[in-house]
């Protein structure tokens, strides 16, 4: 109870960040110059939050946001040094901006805040946060959540500065993985998102409900869909992105291949499981032998030592003892698996197991990578707008409805390839449109949007904008068409705020009449 009384008292009374993290720096044996930087880290953090928080729903609170920081300096940073350019601490960086230690809990980084931030959101992730029998995307996917979730880490700071909402793509150190991580959080959720990536002892199968969520929100069929897709797309990026991972999954390839060849081959596989049965067994009868007779003991003992070195030899009998007891322990393990093997079910398992396998590791030889990675992404996007529309059915009052205008106009704007936000690709605009109009259609059954009929195309391409538009508050937009010569253009303003003129594209479509109604006139768009 004491608990909970704090932690509402923390939420009614103003904490001093800063005072917190300095009497954690003082404990520290960082220089002066990394401290300066992470105080403002901090500084720039709160300056920023509340807008971040109107610009993207559902997020953490501020002070839960910034709390999690500051405890990840004080349990996960035991050093960081910030190093100059060309200078000779920088040449361990090589061609990178930062290096993290997680075992030691070392960051060395350019003094570079964004960089700097993301190192320490980096250095508390954990190396597995799936169970391992979901082969090898435990890894993949780990790696895709956990980079996902250090570049939202980042971004409070990164695009926001107090007064405006500004992105740059090569800022951000994966659009690929931000992306991706964003349809996640946006499908399920922060909180459960969190959670996931701070899941260390396996007690909840989070990739169980993971799907399982999905399945409940979005329908079953979807929920394949999803997970199959990134689970495809976790390995592409691994490969991509991830050298160390890469490479690991380029010897479990050939490992798996290797496996498989001799599964398939039944009549073979099972006489070598067999003849090796047999000679586990025969090893475990000498050992048991040796270990209850004395003089073979001692034979044993002078065999070993006959051909070690003075600093590899076994010291005495008793060492021997425990060495071969454990040797014989690791015998038993593997008997015990050739054994499950050879039972018909299990055997059915252990090759479902490895062809599942094979399919994913079979992702290694795509020639054009590049390619894959954006088509795959193109395809989670398609299906993750199908879901979206299935999110605004369900909404039934103005405050949450408003939430996904946020959310979506948020999802619109986030960078893709070639400096073009996601909600202008080519490819998935004819479902960028149906969600739009779905959200419009919805506004205005709620009474939130007066100026939107579904009849009118010119009311949609008017209104569509606003999903562009980097106002910070929706609620104070305002809307007025012009008319320039023979063109016409939609401005979207606040009080303060003008936004860059955009071209009409549909004038040859137009209602005379009813777009005679809008022209020049400033309207404010949400009641």
């Amino acid at each position: 109870m004491q608990k909970k009384t704090d932690k509402f008292l923390d939420k009614i009374v103003k904490k001093d960040y800063n005072n917190e993290l300095e009497k954690i720096l003082e404990k520290k044996a960082f220089d002066e110059n990394t401290k300066s930087l992470l105080l403002s880290i901090l500084y720039k953090i709160e300056a920023a939050y509340s807008d971040y928080e109107i610009v993207k729903p559902n997020v953490k609170s501020k002070e839960d946001f910034i709390q999690a920081i500051i405890d990840n300096i004080q349990n996960n940073c035991e050093r960081i040094k910030v190093v100059k350019l060309n200078s000779i601490e920088s040449e361990l960086l090589g061609d990178k901006t930062f290096l993290v230690e997680k075992e030691k809990k070392r960051i060395i980084c350019y003094p570079m805040e964004r960089k700097l931030l993301y190192c320490i959101a980096k250095v508390s992730k954990k190396e597995n946060i799936i169970k391992n029998n979901y082969y090898i995307i435990d890894k993949t996917l780990t790696d895709l959540l956990n980079v996902g979730s250090s570049i939202d880490t980042v971004e409070p700071m990164r695009d926001f500065n107090g007064y405006s909402w500004t992105t740059i793509p090569r800022e951000i150190e994966s659009i690929f993985h931000n992306l991706v991580y964003q349809n996640i959080r946006i499908l399920v959720g922060q909180e459960f998102l969190d959670n996931w990536i701070k899941n260390t002892d396996y007690i909840i199968d989070y990739m169980e409900s993971f799907e399982n969520r999905l399945q409940k929100r979005y329908g079953k069929q979807n929920q394949e869909t999803i997970s199959e897709i990134l689970k495809q797309i976790s390995v592409l990026l691994a490969i991509r992105y991830n050298p160390k991972l890469s490479s690991k999954l380029q010897k479990e390839k050939k490992e798996v291949e290797f496996k498989l060849a001799k599964v398939r081959d039944n009549q073979n596989f099972v006489q070598e499981i067999t003849k090796e049965k047999r000679e586990l067994t025969n090893e475990i009868k000498r050992m048991d032998e040796t270990l209850n007779d004395k003089n073979m003991l001692q034979a044993e003992y002078e065999r070993r030592n006959e051909n070690l070195e003075l600093e590899e030899k076994i010291f005495s009998i008793r060492i021997l003892s425990q060495l071969m007891a454990e040797e014989r322990k690791e015998k038993m393990k593997r008997l015990e698996r050739l054994n499950i093997l050879l039972n018909p079910q299990k055997f059915v398992t252990f090759k479902k197991e490895l062809e599942q396998k094979e399919k994913y590791l079979k992702l290694l030889d795509i020639k054009k990578l590049e390619d894959k990675i954006v088509q795959s992404i193109l395809e989670l996007q398609k299906i993750f707008l199908m879901c979206y529309q299935i999110k605004i059915k369900k909404v039934e009052n103005k405050q949450e409805l408003m939430k996904l205008f946020y959310e979506f106009r948020y999802y619109c704007l986030l960078p893709f390839i070639e400096e073009k936000s996601i909600g202008k690709d080519i490819e998935i605009q004819e479902q960028i449109r149906e969600v739009q109009m779905l959200l419009f259609g919805k506004a205005h059954e709620l009474k939130v949007i007066d100026i939107f009929s579904k009849e009118s195309q010119i009311d949609y391409e008017i209104l569509k904008h606003l999903f562009y538009v980097r106002i910070i508050n929706l609620e104070n937009l305002y809307i007025k068409v012009i008319k320039e010569e023979e063109n016409y253009y939609v401005q979207l303003f606040d009080e303060n705020i003008f936004e860059e003129k955009v071209p009409i594209e549909i004038i040859g479509l137009l209602d005379k009449k009813d777009f005679a109604f809008k022209l020049n006139k400033k309207i404010k768009i949400f009641n």
